[in-house]
């Protein structure tokens, strides 16, 4: 039995991953895939077969339940699976779905955090997320609710909107 490596690919350019992201892509058996990544890692795991398993809004997506049984399924079979998430993995990326079902198929892992889209959206404007004297608080939000309005927490000084679509 294999092991599973999160691997946050940073927010959509390849330079932006992680130098411990690189070489887990380097040494991948199977890198199962999200749709926000940026297709130039392919050059950082050449030996590796390539699985999509990306979602996108409003378009077919793959659903989690079977990104969950692939990801089971190609680490009783391989040594080492990447599992490559846009942005870092532990933001508003189902990690713990995902978690749940290697521990309860007894299949290690380790994540490997990366570049938020927020705080490269933040570098790319040239806007800092914080201010001395004036914002002291950061929050990542998803903008949308399940009923499909856009929401403000409105619980930091500094507000992220991710997967704002079309608003």
């Amino acid at each position: 039995m294999g092991r599973v490596l999160f691997v946050s690919a940073g927010p959509g350019a390849a330079d932006l991953i992680t130098l411990r992201g690189a070489r887990a892509l380097a040494q991948a058996d199977v890198v199962l895939f999200d749709a926000l990544t940026d297709p130039a890692l392919r050059e950082l795991a050449p030996r590796a077969q390539w699985l999509d398993v990306g979602k996108r809004g409003f378009c077919h997506s793959t659903q989690q339940t079977a990104i969950n049984a692939a990801l089971v399924r190609e680490a009783q079979a391989h040594a080492l699976v990447v599992r490559l998430k846009g942005g870092d993995a532990s933001v508003f990326g189902r990690l713990e779905e995902e978690l749940q079902a290697l521990v309860e198929a007894g299949i290690a892992y380790e994540i490997v955090p990366g570049v938020t889209a927020a705080i490269a959206a933040a570098a790319q404007t040239g806007r800092p997320l914080t201010r001395r004297g004036a914002g002291r608080s950061v929050a990542l939000t998803t903008a949308m609710t399940r009923e499909g309005e856009l929401q403000a927490a409105k619980s930091a000084d500094t507000e992220v909107f991710y997967m704002a679509g079309q608003q």
